[in-house]
């Protein structure tokens, strides 16, 4: 029997999105918690939304449906940004495998953190992400070059720092020039409760550290 062949590329939605998530391009996202159903993917598409974003934090899915989602996306041309709890590389390397484009670090506090985070998002030699060609991230369909494929997946692969801490704020400068970070998002209702102004979103004091956030990004 002849293998399968993978006649499309794997890597080439996550490439995509990580040149629109670096051009200043407005990108809109559509968010799912609790309920991952093709059914979601298809009302987003239809919205035209940009991408999908997995709130994978606060709560918790279980069994294949992650997957199954994450493959019902990939189908239709919706790269996927999931929510890691933690820097771990179990974790990490299943959220990979499965799919997705991008994963974000909540609580991001300094590039040390994002610099671990990399390490297990990047194959050798950028990083120590384990291999398993034969899944999700390269649609089912095992590569017929592992070389280019280790290459293409490391340039895939985009990384969102999550502020929203005292520490976050403090350390904005040295997280937001991490090289290799591709976005950053600042999480509005924790950095309000960081700030001592919780829900208060408008207030001068997140504002400003929001605005500092803003900046930083300008200069990089």
């Amino acid at each position: 029997m002849t293998p399968m062949r993978n006649v499309n590329d794997p890597t080439a939605l996550g490439c995509r999105f990580k040149s629109a998530l670096r051009s200043n391009s407005v990108l809109l996202g559509g968010l799912v918690h609790e309920y991952l159903r093709p059914s979601l993917v298809k009302m987003y598409k239809q919205a035209g939304f940009d991408f999908i974003f997995i709130e994978n934090e606060h709560t918790t899915f279980l069994g294949p449906e992650f997957s199954d989602f994450v493959q019902c996306a990939r189908d239709n041309g919706l790269p996927v940004i999931s929510k890691v709890g933690q820097v771990d590389r179990a974790e990490v390397t299943r959220v990979l495998d499965s799919g997705v484009a991008a994963i974000q670090l909540p609580r991001t506090e300094s590039r040390p953190q994002l610099e671990a985070l990399l390490d297990l998002m990047k194959f050798s030699p950028q990083g120590s992400r384990a291999g398993a060609p034969m899944l999700g991230n390269v649609d089912y369909v095992p590569p017929e070059d592992d070389r280019d494929w280790l290459k293409k997946a490391n340039q895939s692969t985009s990384l969102v720092a999550h502020i929203e801490s005292v520490a976050g704020f403090e350390n904005a400068e040295e997280i937001v020039s991490t090289p290799n970070l591709d976005a950053v998002y600042v999480g509005p209702y924790d950095s309000s409760i960081a700030m001592g102004v919780p829900g208060h979103y408008d207030h001068p004091r997140l504002k400003k550290a929001m605005h500092h956030v803003l900046t930083c990004g300008y200069h990089h």
